[in-house]
């Protein structure tokens, strides 16, 4: 596998650090060191047009060239001392051992459309008699019932649904890295996905966490588990600090799971004292909170102005612990206000998506345009294609790498969605 290399310790990374805290996020800005990446692949040759809407694109993607912009956006990280290790390598050794691949596959069909004994049995026989790198990438391309030369068999094939063509639905999301799972301080959050399409995917980083000697032995704290009753996604969560942690209310992510997530943190972490929880627009252009905010530097954010409510206010909660009740939730509606507080910061810059155009700002948020991958502070990677937000952030001080984007961008997500950063040095 061409990205095996990537899963060693890269001497760009201080190796004492690493091994004693696998992750550190304790910020949106600080230096990133390691970030977990998913090159599309053959789940993308999958997307037609009858099921696009299933899958959750608009569009489908060119894979040469989508691969090719993924590449130049790794490349982009490399060239500035980033690890990219790839989330196919990390699932496949992590399931390494026979035992460990069994369960898998049986995780894999039972939370996939094989759901019949006959095709559960069938579908279990091929998978076991792949390798462990052969076996994730076949899951995450998807598997048609006509797979391999009959040996999915005519009567698993007409148990199905026959108008269908998938005993293993593709995961073209998957290279939406930062959905399923989100580190926040030394810990993690293995997500409970809201639409049924993208459930599957936390399951590689819930093996990845269980059995992969990078992380397996490191005693990680789970924040919050995928077997959860209520939805949470990672691109609705930002650690503005190593006390605070912001969590947008969204189409995807629900007011109770924020709530469960704040208690997790209070109970069994030692630093985070504030989740800001922010309603935003329940809208496909407003898919989560990083499609709307960002931060970039220790004074500056992103914005898209359309999610502020008239005299510029919106709904947001500010949950602290309390003895007594658990939580302790107090409302507010000034973000601007809210952001300074828990940043401790006199003043703070807000720019804006588009530079403030309406027009352009519309335009460029449909290709999320403030959706930044900070990988230092002042130090942004995002999107060619965003040109307007580009110049009003370099207006600002901030230094933008831009990636190409006429592929990557049809996938509805930017650079931050992409990106899942396990370590960044503290600041």
């Amino acid at each position: 596998m061409g990205h095996m290399l990537n899963t060693a310790f890269d001497n760009r990374v201080e190796k004492d650090s690493l091994n004693k805290y696998p992750l550190n996020v304790t910020s949106e800005i600080g230096a990133l060191k390691t970030v977990l990446l998913q090159r599309p692949g053959g789940e993308i040759e999958y997307l037609i047009p009858d099921y696009l809407e299933k899958l959750l694109f608009d569009d489908i993607p060119f894979l040469p060239a989508i691969q090719k912009e993924h590449d130049f956006f790794a490349d982009a990280l490399r060239k500035r001392g980033v690890e990219v290790i790839y989330l196919e390598d990390l699932a496949a050794e992590a399931i390494e051992k026979d035992e460990i691949r069994l369960q898998f596959i049986e995780d894999i069909i039972k939370e996939s459309c094989a759901n019949n004994e006959t095709a559960h049995q069938q579908v279990q026989e091929y998978l076991m008699n792949l390798s462990p790198s052969e076996l994730i990438r076949q899951v995450m391309n998807g598997m048609l019932k006509t797979t391999v030369d009959n040996k999915i068999t005519k009567d698993l094939y007409d148990m199905l649904d026959q108008n269908y063509p998938f005993c293993l639905d593709p995961m073209p999301n998957l290279y939406f890295t930062r959905d399923p799972a989100a580190v926040i301080g030394n810990g993690i959050s293995i997500n409970k996905m809201d639409r049924t399409a993208r459930q599957r995917e936390s399951l590689f980083m819930d093996y990845i966490m269980k059995f992969h000697p990078r992380f397996n032995s490191s005693n990680i704290p789970i924040w919050y588990n995928r077997d959860r009753e209520h939805s949470l996604e990672g691109r609705d969560m930002l650690v503005l600090s190593k006390e605070v942690v912001a969590i947008g209310i969204s189409d995807r992510t629900s007011k109770k799971a924020t709530e469960d997530i704040a208690l997790s943190l209070f109970s069994r972490d030692n630093q985070v004292k504030k989740v800001v929880a922010i309603e935003i627009p329940k809208t496909r252009a407003f898919m989560h909170l990083d499609t709307v905010f960002t931060m970039v530097d220790r004074d500056k954010l992103t914005i898209h102005p359309a999610i502020l409510g008239p005299d510029g206010k919106m709904d947001i909660y500010m949950i602290e612990s309390e003895q007594m009740s658990g939580l302790k939730v107090t409302r507010r509606n000034n973000l601007l206000e809210v952001l300074k507080e828990v940043l401790h910061l006199r003043d703070l810059v807000l720019i804006p998506c588009g530079g403030g155009d309406p027009i352009a700002a519309a335009r460029e948020q449909w290709n999320d345009g403030s959706n930044t991958l900070a990988i230092a502070p002042g130090v942004v990677v995002t999107y060619d294609r965003n040109y307007i937000s580009n110049e009003t952030l370099r207006s600002y001080g901030v230094e933008v790498i831009e990636v190409l984007s006429s592929e990557l961008a049809r996938g509805r997500g930017g650079l931050r969605c992409m990106s899942m950063p396990l370590f960044r040095e503290d600041i």
